[in-house]
């Protein structure tokens, strides 16, 4: 999540990339571009997937971490789960609809080969312990990342957010946060 680290964000020309497309954008993303154009946030299925989120610095500074705390000679293999937080996709959509007026949320038919719901059991204890600071999927971020897609909205092709199979009778907006 989030769009720049401190070292992209001194020069415009090293801005990250920012997948949004039905088929290798994350769920993130396609959420935050299309409550920026105006349309409604497309929930694939129930939206009772989880998904994980950690923010672009945070993964650079886990792999820091790793770097600077090799394991001892002999041990044996340690896994880091490199990730701040997990919400549901239901969830996520909710908090970016709330963060923008007027933005509907739509359940589109899931084109996706995956369950209704999943849990992630997720736990990033290790990574604490030498010292990560995890930062949130929280206000500051979405308002970053809102400025960004913003800026660059002009340079998206609306075509390529939803699947191809998804069509305007696909979308099934819902009025009211409760039905969430």
């Amino acid at each position: 999540m989030g769009t720049q680290t401190a070292e992209t964000s001194r020069d415009e020309r090293l801005i990250n990339r920012f997948d949004y497309d039905a088929v290798y954008g994350t769920v993130l993303n396609r959420f935050v571009l299309e409550a920026a154009l105006g349309h409604p946030i497309s929930v694939y299925g129930s939206g009772g997937q989880t998904r994980a989120f950690i923010h672009i610095s945070d993964a650079v500074r886990c792999i820091e971490l790793a770097i600077a705390n090799p394991p001892a000679a002999g041990s044996r293999l340690r896994v880091f789960n490199q990730v701040t937080e997990s919400l549901r996709v239901v969830d996520l959509a909710q908090l970016i609809a709330q963060r923008r007026p007027g933005t509907e949320v739509a359940f589109l038919d899931n084109p996706r080969q995956e369950p209704a719901v999943n849990e992630f059991d997720l736990a990033n204890d290790s990574l604490v312990s030498m010292g990560f600071k995890p930062t949130k999927l929280a206000d500051h971020l979405l308002v970053e990342m809102t400025e960004v897609v913003a800026r660059y909205a002009f340079r998206c092709d609306p075509s390529k957010i939803l699947p191809r199979r998804a069509t305007a009778a696909a979308v099934k907006p819902i009025a009211s946060a409760a039905r969430l």
